[in-house]
């Protein structure tokens, strides 16, 4: 069972509401956002806030989980009670329902994490047979620790050598017909995560072959027995943060491991008299090869009378360009539509994953060029340029160029700019972090961490992650929880749209460490900085960005580093992860994979298992027993911090009292959770 030291707190919510304020159409506390959301509204112009509202109140049946529409003869609703209509058509209970329905969220949201990787071991192959001619090795050490780290030998060999060895061995992990398991997680779980894994039947052998084994589980007439199915779920999320690893290593080996870098955030990054071009999406083949273009392409725009091209990004393709180019960001998935109500943005480039079909409505009325890129991805009046790895600058130059005769066509018209934005340091890999860690013991960079924890002058380690969800106040509840956990000495690391909220506000600098950090905090990272000297260009931030939601692995390598050197496994950690505002399928994937490491997991959002007693009671308080990570599940900011505190204040002391057992009867450590 979940342990807090407040024994008031449950993994339980409060009894906030589900949707706070359902009819606020001004849903976010972005300053930006709320300046554009009143031009929309003069113009009676809709966007994704005003269709929040519209929706308003939700379906019962669909945010319980209990609608059911694997077959045919349903929809099938269920309902309390012992009647007929208290089962679907073919007898299916309720706990049947609810797990499918989830697990069948992790098992699409584990497919678009892992096309986006399968897509960059290709081009990392393709790179070693000229298959991608624009795309290089630009991370050799990289790519040689990837290959050490999962058994390939390196000595001898040439990087092309080891790209082809490492893309095969990638791409292996997406179809392997035997029994061995999966490579990229192996190479980094603790021994006591893997024994877990082997012991319960969810380490995962293959991506493709677990996804297609889930839908084939939860098909009609399959299995019933809703803890499987569970299981099931959490094999399909161990795939999934496999493919992550593996898009993560492949993304840093092309494009280089990101190191800290200064840039901005908002929509105040946009200016009028520049070429605007915006890169969305998750796909850092294309948005890479965007940024090189506009650099190429800088005197074409100054010949259509622009001062140059700005580059920005939203979403996870703004993450990945801003923490290895300095890219600024524009704004976040909710907000995405208001971006192009600026009026100033000559195109908008979109690749896959969280982009608005709303996009193309607000583009006509903007005169902004959205165009589409990818095969899979698609929105009908858009402008498609098929994506040509072949000939990658060339397909991103004729992107660029289409922006740059955009903005002879705006050049005059009125723009209306929100004049906000706020420096943001990035760039913090797990290599980057190590480095930093490094300037104070360089033969052992995360025993830096571990002796900031076994000293209490940091509380804990939480891990803020995940989207933005109209169903609460846009970035409300990032930066409540976010303030809060660093006013009490907690090290935070984030990611994902969380991070993008947290760079608008003004959190990811240096400044924000003196206004908002507790004093352990704040000591533990002004150590780092006096240590490092002159080897930082700034100051180090607040919190850590680590990247897009697909390097959310960074983490879980960093728990899983810390964690040996500590002696321990992972659920003994002080590690939290919390996502406030989690949206979509990818965030489900994402936190089973989290509870299965054995880490405490907070959700802003209420998700669609509360028709099932048993299923809810194995996501809150069975799944602790077995794998030590758990679902805590609540919708008030300041609650949901809380009880964040209380999860890490529990481990850490209990992990003191087993420190001081074996140090006063000279026994090994209790690994006990």
């Amino acid at each position: 069972m979940p342990r807090f030291r407040d024994v008031s707190h449950t993994s339980k919510p409060s009894d906030a509401p589900r949707v706070p304020d359902r009819k606020l159409r001004e849903r976010t506390v972005d300053p930006a956002a709320l300046e554009v959301l009143k031009k929309a509204k003069d113009l009676n112009l809709n966007t994704a806030f005003d269709r929040a509202v519209a929706q308003q109140p939700h379906c019962k049946f669909g945010y319980e989980g209990i609608c059911c529409r694997v077959c045919a003869m349903g929809p099938c609703r269920i309902k309390d009670g012992d009647g007929p209509d208290s089962k679907g058509i073919c007898g299916a209970n309720a706990y049947t329902i609810v797990a499918r329905n989830i697990v069948r969220l992790v098992a699409s949201g584990t497919s678009a994490h892992s096309e986006h990787g399968k897509h960059l071991a290709k081009v990392l192959l393709h790179t070693t047979d000229g298959g991608a001619p624009d795309y290089k090795i630009t991370d050799p050490d990289k790519l040689k620790h990837v290959a050490k780290s999962i058994g390939i030998e390196v000595e001898g060999k040439s990087d092309e050598e080891l790209a082809k060895e490492v893309a095969t061995e990638a791409l292996n992990d997406f179809g392997r017909q035997d029994d061995k398991p999966i490579t990229w997680i192996n190479s980094f779980l603790t021994e006591g995560r893997k024994k877990k894994f082997i012991a319960t039947d969810i380490m995962p052998s293959s991506i493709d072959g677990t996804v297609t084994s889930l839908l084939g589980q939860t098909h009609i007439g399959v299995d019933a027995d809703p803890v499987n199915i569970i299981f099931g779920g959490l094999k399909t999320a161990l795939a999934d943060i496999n493919g992550c690893s593996l898009a993560t290593d492949c993304t840093d080996v092309l494009f280089g491991t990101p190191k800290p870098v200064v840039t901005e955030a908002n929509l105040g990054v946009l200016e009028k008299d520049q070429v605007n071009v915006i890169v969305h999406g998750h796909n850092p083949l294309l948005s890479q090869m965007v940024v090189q273009a506009a650099r190429d392409l800088e005197s074409e725009a100054k010949q259509a009378g622009a001062t140059g091209i700005g580059i920005s990004g939203i979403c996870c393709t703004g993450n990945e360009v801003l923490m290895r180019e300095g890219v600024p960001l524009a704004t976040s998935f909710a907000s995405q539509e208001l971006a192009i109500m600026t009026g100033a943005v000559d195109t908008m480039v979109v690749d896959v994953q969280c982009i608005m079909p709303g996009l193309r409505a607000a583009s006509e009325c903007f005169d902004t060029k959205l165009v589409t890129t990818m095969p899979t991805s698609k929105i009908p009046g858009s402008y498609h340029y098929a994506f040509d790895e072949k000939n990658a600058v060339e397909s991103a130059k004729a992107i660029v160029r289409l922006a740059i005769d955009t903005f002879k066509e705006r050049k005059g018209k009125e723009v209306d700019i929100p004049q906000i934005k706020n420096k943001v340091t990035a760039g913090f890999s797990l290599e980057a972090m190590k480095e930093i860690f490094g300037y104070i013991n360089p033969d052992n960079p995360i025993k830096v961490l571990a002796d900031a924890l076994e000293s209490g002058e940091i509380k804990g380690i939480a891990y803020l992650i995940g989207c933005n969800n109209l169903k609460g106040i846009q970035d409300d509840n990032h930066l409540k929880i976010a303030k809060e956990l660093v006013a009490n000495d907690i090290f935070v690391i984030c990611g994902g749209c969380a991070a993008q909220a947290y760079a608008k506000e003004g959190l990811l600098t240096s400044e924000a460490v003196d206004q908002y950090a507790g004093e352990g905090l704040k000591a533990f990272i002004n150590k780092l900085n006096d240590a490092a000297g002159d080897k930082l260009k700034e100051k180090l931030p607040l919190m850590f960005h680590t990247g897009s939601c697909v390097d959310y692995s960074r983490g879980a390598r960093l728990a899983n580093e810390l964690a040996n050197e500590m002696n321990i496994d992972v659920p003994k950690l002080p590690f939290a992860v919390s996502a406030p505002e989690a949206m979509s399928e990818k965030a489900v994937a994402i936190g089973c994979y989290w509870l299965a490491l054995g880490v405490p997991v907070h959700v802003g959002v209420l998700p669609p298992i509360e028709g099932s007693k048993l299923v809810y009671g194995v996501a809150t308080q069975i799944a602790s027993d077995v794998f030590g990570g758990y679902f805590m599940f609540e919708t008030d900011g300041a609650v949901a911090a809380t009880k964040l505190l209380s999860s890490l204040e529990y481990r850490a002391w209990k992990l003191r009292v087993h420190k001081e057992a074996k140090e006063k009867y000279e026994t090994d450590l209790c690994q006990g959770y």
